[in-house]
Formats: structure tokens, C-alpha cells, sequence
């Protein structure tokens, strides 16, 4: 049978009934072999990689661009979590902006205390392990970080 890339393809279909074979071969013919498919597939997951790490990059740029601009310190941790905590203190810093001063009820002075309590949390892992909360919940968040997640006094350390 010739598939929809037009490659010729030998298929069994003993095993299927006989009433159901006409059916399937209109099927089959309306798809690529399977060549084809895998190739399109693969090709496929390329260009999302390429999409991933392109938008990943756009997100790093967007958060140390943020970072500098609002002073935020730089973090500590192992140097492959560095970007990831950079990107999720940025996510949930500016979610929490939205929700509690633009959309809520928060003044600059309530905002500049949790901003100070943020600068306070270095530890990489501690952002990452909140990138999924809710803008509405960092205060108390930053309120139970522990001394671990708060900056070393040794620069060197």
C-alpha cells in the first residue's frame, strides 16, 4: 500500500478480520510509514528542545535583568541550580507583585518589607522548592525560611 508520504509499504493484515481490513487500509493510507513518522517525530522533539532552551534563555535574560534592577543579591547553591532559582524567584516575585499590589490592596511600603524579606532568602533550592506557590502566599513563605535559606555572612564561605 502506499502511505500518505508515498512510500510503499508491505502490511499483514491476516490478523486482523476480514471485515475490518478495507477500513484500516484507508487508515494506514492516510498515514506516513513509519519512517516517516519516526522521523517526524524526532525532528519534532528538536524543535521543541530548540523552543525550550530558546525560551529559557528569553527567562534567564528577563530575571538577572530583574535582579539588577531591583537589587536582588545573587544566589548561592550548586552552580546547575543557579539559572533555575534565578527564573523561579522572578516568577513568584513578579506573580506576587501582580497579586498583592497591582490586583490587591498592597501599598510600595507593605511591597518594599516583603522585598527586603526576599533579598534576605539566597539559597537557589529555596526558590525552586516555592516555584509552584501562590503569589498571595510568599510573605508567609519568606517568613518560614529557615537560617539556611538566608545568606552567608562569609563571602568566601
Amino acid at each position: 500500500m502506499e502511505h500518505a508520504c508515498s512510500h510503499a509499504v508491505v502490511h499483514d493484515l491476516s490478523g486482523r478480520p476480514a471485515d475490518k481490513r478495507a477500513g484500516f487500509v484507508r487508515w494506514l493510507a492516510s498515514k506516513d510509514c513509519t519512517d516517516c513518522w519516526k522521523a517526524a517525530r524526532d525532528s519534532d522533539t528538536e524543535s521543541k528542545e530548540e523552543w525550550l532552551a530558546a525560551r529559557r534563555a528569553s527567562e534567564q535574560e528577563a530575571a538577572r535583568d530583574w535582579a539588577k534592577k531591583f537589587d536582588m543579591p545573587p544566589l548561592e547553591g550548586p552552580e546547575k541550580a543557579l539559572d533555575w532559582g534565578e527564573r523561579s524567584r522572578h516568577q513568584l516575585m513578579t506573580a506576587a507583585h501582580t497579586t498583592l499590589v497591582v490586583e490587591g490592596s498592597w501599598d510600595e511600603a507593605d511591597w518594599a518589607e516583603l522585598e527586603e524579606k526576599a533579598r534576605a532568602v539566597t539559597r537557589a533550592g529555596w526558590w525552586i522548592d516555592q516555584r509552584d506557590a501562590e503569589g498571595t502566599d510568599l510573605l508567609e513563605l519568606l517568613e518560614a525560611a529557615g537560617e539556611d535559606d538566608h545568606g552567608t555572612e562569609n563571602p568566601f564561605r
